[in-house]
């Protein structure tokens, strides 16, 4: 049964959990980035560039402090799974529970009274450190496809 079951697990290199982790990781950075964007337009230029200013400083702070912590952490914890793992395994399973709490959060934010200019620091903070962490996960994923390192090296 167990042999059944296996053949149906989507499972793929370490060096693909790598490229999906960073890929993903960039993608709502930006997304997040592009969102603080948009609000930012509608108002004044120079209060725009303070606001974008602010949020990029602290997105600098949360990567330094934060979210580089968790990507290294993730990375040396799939360093330790097998060469073959399920895809889903880029991220530990207790961090999409995370997940499902911080969109969930950003959705009842973004449809909330909050003034989106503010909002717009939030999601430049969280964006910029999700996008800035995701270099971890290309740096690695550089180690072992072209300079042919061992993940743990």
């Amino acid at each position: 049964m167990h042999e059944q079951l296996s053949k149906f697990d989507p499972a793929v290199s370490k060096k693909w959990l790598f490229a999906l982790a960073g890929i993903l990781w960039s993608l709502v950075g930006l997304m997040l980035c592009l969102r603080a964007e948009i609000w930012l337009q509608h108002i004044y230029l120079p209060t725009a560039l303070w606001f974008a200013s602010f949020g990029l400083i602290l997105s600098v702070i949360v990567y330094r402090f934060g979210f580089a912590k968790i990507a290294r952490k993730n990375i040396e914890r799939l360093c330790f799974r097998p060469d073959k793992s399920c895809i889903f395994s880029f991220q530990a399973w207790r961090s999409y529970l995370i997940i499902v709490i911080m969109v969930t959060l950003g959705l009842v934010l973004r449809h909330s009274a909050f003034p989106k200019p503010y909002l717009a620091i939030i999601y430049l903070t969280i964006g910029g450190a999700l996008f800035f962490s995701s270099i971890h996960y290309y740096a690695r994923l550089w180690k072992i496809v072209v300079l042919k390192k061992s993940c743990e090296s």
